[in-house]
């Protein structure tokens, strides 16, 4: 992800996806969505890979309190309203369209009321908010690892891959984090 996002430095608007997106990044708002998402969602990823290590929750708190503050306040304040911005935008019609646009709505409201349930000190149902938020975060890896596999299996159109993508990507991570909260976090 770190290499994927370091081919937009310097600010670049002809390179790697943003080829495909022409007619759109003359549009300021895109371009400010695209960047904000393409920078911005390292920082959650970095932040959420330390929030379920129970060594650092027990024996950093601090680490797990301060990096789960970047992770939240990236997500609502940049990654999660950009996402829905570029989603507005997304390839392959309206189908991907509503799959990238409800991810990004998703991912903001489980993010929140992780910080809502937190707030009542209500630890359980923070954890179960954040497994859901995370496994949303993690849709940036798992729509690219997605698209590898069913190119290889299967040889579809482009478009085709993408639209197929941008469901697979985050809808199996959520029912993934649904089985996880079933079975290791109580209720």
């Amino acid at each position: 992800m770190v290499q994927i996002t370091l081919q937009y430095i310097p600010i670049n608007t002809d390179v790697a996806f943003l080829r495909i997106k022409q007619e759109y990044v003359g549009f300021l708002h895109y371009r400010l969505a695209f960047f904000a998402h393409a920078f911005s969602a390292i920082f959650v990823l970095l932040a959420g890979f330390t929030q379920f290590s129970g060594h650092i929750r027990i024996k950093y708190p601090a680490l797990h309190k301060y990096a789960g503050w970047l992770y939240v306040a990236v997500t609502l304040l940049l990654a999660a309203p950009s996402g829905f911005v570029i989603g507005l935008y997304a390839n392959g019609g309206l189908s991907s369209q509503i799959a990238f646009c409800l991810l990004a709505v998703f991912w903001f409201c489980f993010t929140g009321m992780a910080i809502f349930s937190i707030k009542k000190q209500d630890y359980l149902a923070h954890q179960r908010w954040m497994f859901r938020s995370f496994a949303l975060a993690l849709s940036a890896i798992t729509l690219r690892a997605w698209k590898y596999v069913l190119v290889a299996l299967f040889h579809p159109k482009p478009m085709d891959v993408y639209v197929i993508v941008a469901w697979l990507g985050w809808v199996l991570n959520l029912i993934l984090a649904e089985i996880i909260i079933q079975k290791k976090i109580a209720l």
